[in-house]
């Protein structure tokens, strides 16, 4: 026993020494430019009183899914929701997974097949990666957002080829270029895959995703929709075409040896769906303010801010290492910002990440801006 604790001590060891060792941490009274609450409905209480509201009518539900759905798990809310889920979004069906990286496991590893062939953005989520392992399919990264590079690729593949990629990307908030890649998808027969895990709740006529936004839903075969994210919540969803949930309710082992979602998440996502297409202003509000930050602090000496049009912004400076001492200070003056370290982020792209909110004030971002100011 000795022998396995000193060797998970010295791989703690090396990473302290790297200044990267990961903790866990509970921070409050702080300013919020770190959530992923994007919209508020994290903390709204109209939603929250209309959650309390509708569960009145569930009270016959038992409060856990009481096992995986295909044994005991099931029940009438779970097909009302995906019903719902599926028309919001404009696909053919869907299917709950219980977050978005067990939707993200479940679905890639059991999709592509021995002598398939997997291309994915080298930016794609840590959870999308982890489900190729699961595969028995080949899987090549292609370099991030180059449709070019994805093209060359495209040209050496075997089997069924499928696509992965973000709709807009967790670490560095850039959004893929859909349009661009489903046409190239179309023309290899590949089949695209997104996930929508930062784009729903912000993008579309509804919030229905950026994939919807553009009208590309029947170019793309399938959606991982994440509801942790804008929608305030927890769970995830895979939209598609009816024959993929089914394959995925027989091959999915993430969906199959999993208990089923509790009763309280169902009712809570079905609210925030019912919420959704009325946060217009929310949508409107938190991207203009994102605007505003990205302005002001380029025109800070010494740092960069990019991309432009995201929520999600990262900051460089030009001293790295001076990122995690920054975000000390800025916490100290009461902001919580949050840096970006490898192994998350590849080395030499280390970055403070900001994250913009609807509930976010003008006042709020001139501070943020003052107290970076202050710290570089």
């Amino acid at each position: 026993m000795s022998n396995i604790l000193n060797k998970l001590q010295q791989k703690l060891a090396e990473r302290a020494a790297q200044g990267n060792l990961r903790a866990l941490k509970t921070t409050s009274g702080l300013t919020d430019f770190c959530s992923n609450d994007y919209l508020g409905l994290a903390r709204s209480e109209k939603l929250r009183a209309l959650i309390h509201k509708e569960e009145e009518k569930y009270k016959h539900l038992p409060l856990g899914a009481t096992g995986s759905r295909l044994l005991s798990g099931n029940h009438p809310l779970f097909e009302e929701l995906e019903g719902m889920i599926t028309r919001y979004h404009h696909a053919e069906a869907a299917l709950l997974f219980n977050s978005g990286y067990s939707a993200n496991m479940g679905l890639l590893s059991a999709l592509p097949q021995r002598g398939d062939t997997v291309l994915y953005d080298e930016a794609s989520h840590a959870s999308m990666k982890d489900g190729l392992r699961l595969s028995f399919a080949k899987s090549y990264a292609f370099r991030h957002n180059s449709v070019e590079d994805l093209r060359q690729k495209l040209e050496k593949t075997t089997g069924q080829v499928y696509v992965l990629v973000e709709s807009v990307y967790s670490m560095d908030g850039d959004q893929a270029p859909l349009r661009e890649l489903a046409h190239v998808c179309n023309a290899h027969q590949a089949a695209l895959i997104v996930d929508e895990a930062h784009a729903v709740g912000l993008y579309g006529e509804k919030g229905e995703g950026l994939v919807s936004a553009l009208g590309l839903e029947q170019e793309v075969f399938a959606r991982v929709l994440t509801y942790g994210k804008a929608m305030g919540l927890h769970g995830a969803a895979v939209v598609g075409p009816q024959v993929l949930r089914e394959f995925l309710i027989n091959y999915s082992r993430a969906f199959i040896y999993t208990t089923g979602l509790p009763t309280h998440a169902l009712v809570a996502l079905k609210c925030a769906y019912t919420l959704l297409p009325e946060l217009n202003q929310e949508r409107e509000k938190v991207k203009r303010l994102a605007q505003l930050l990205y302005r002001k602090l380029n025109n800070i000496s010494g740092i960069s801010c990019t991309p432009e049009g995201s929520v999600i912004l990262s900051v460089f400076l030009q001293q790295p290492q001076q990122l995690k001492a920054l975000a000390v200070a800025l916490q100290k003056d009461g902001f919580d910002v949050r840096p970006v370290l490898p192994p998350t982020v590849p080395q030499g792209t280390e970055r403070l990440r900001v994250i913009v909110h609807a509930f976010n004030t003008e006042e709020e971002i001139e501070g943020l801006v003052q107290a970076i100011a202050k710290g570089t």
